[in-house]
């Protein structure tokens, strides 16, 4: 069976959790682009693949979420987009020697597109078109673009990847916010409207992370299914962030968020795993829910 076809069938492949707030443990300094690790601590990151191959998941991240020329630029790393992502992909699949299979992330720019902001959608699409050469280049088993809050933003992304390649396997998935009329983004788009547009846009798998606990995430994952037959993903946080004694701590344990797990597993995805605040111990008590 081939990693779409397992997709298409609903078995569910348990993804890592988070990377970015482990980083910030690792000596990540504030303001620092995390992707700069690529370059200068990629045992770290190797450290970080490995615990959650341990932990039991099947998909390990490369550190490429920022490494677009809108986020790299102002570090003066705008040059070095290519290394920097084919690097990412490289320590990823390094550190799984082939025990788990590797999912490069294309994250926003962190910019407004006209008219909301001022944004070139030309621009923006071509930054998404050279990193996305850049880590189909280095061979990932799936691209995720992620963490979208403004839809025309992810479809400038999806498009983009597939402008590059029509075979990687390619999953897209929105950050919503709950309001009183139901989960929408915050520049307003529905998940009927996400789970619509992205998939005629060319993405195999739609669905949400971040933004989430777990229990918003399994009202999101009912959503999506009531909308779609389309391959979903999601991968909710540890909770909201808190500031307890000046350091960011996430409240739901993996205990916590393991006893809820089955509700979203009834949702039948493709692709399940963790987002902010998660860590190999989440990872863990997901699979442990998995072998039953």
């Amino acid at each position: 069976m081939t990693l779409r076809e397992r997709i298409r069938a609903g078995q569910p492949l348990l993804a890592d959790g988070g990377l970015g707030s482990l980083l910030l443990e690792r000596g990540l300094r504030p303001g620092q682009p995390p992707e700069s690790f690529n370059l200068d601590r990629r045992e770290a990151l190797s450290d970080i693949v490995r615990d959650y191959i341990e932990a039991g998941a099947e998909l390990v991240q490369a550190n490429s979420f920022g490494a677009n020329r809108f986020r790299l630029g102002p570090h003066g790393l705008g040059q070095q987009v290519i290394e920097i992502n084919r690097a990412a992909v490289d320590i990823a699949r390094t550190a799984a020697s082939g025990r788990a299979l590797v999912w490069a992330s294309i994250g926003p720019t962190g910019r407004l597109l006209k008219p909301s902001g001022d944004a070139e959608p030309g621009e923006v699409a071509a930054a998404f078109r050279e990193q996305a050469r850049a880590l189909v280049d280095s061979g990932p088993d799936i691209i995720a673009v992620e963490t979208m809050t403004d839809l025309a933003e992810a479809l400038l992304a999806v498009r983009a990847v597939r402008e590059v390649s029509d075979d990687v396997v390619l999953v897209a998935t929105l950050t919503f916010e709950k309001k009183t009329r139901g989960f929408f983004t915050v520049m307003g788009n529905t998940i009927q409207e996400a789970a619509a547009e992205l998939a005629a846009a060319g993405a195999d798998v739609v669905g949400s992370n971040c933004g989430n606990g777990i229990e918003n995430m399994v009202e999101i994952a009912r959503e999506f299914r009531a909308t779609t037959g389309m391959p979903l993903a999601f991968r909710p946080n540890a909770g909201m962030p808190q500031i307890v004694g000046g350091r960011i701590l996430y409240p739901e344990t993996p205990e916590f968020m393991a006893v809820r797990l089955p509700a979203l597993l009834e949702q039948r995805p493709a692709i399940i795993g963790g987002c902010c605040g998660t860590t190999a111990d989440h990872i863990r008590a997901f699979r442990k829910v998995l072998s039953v």
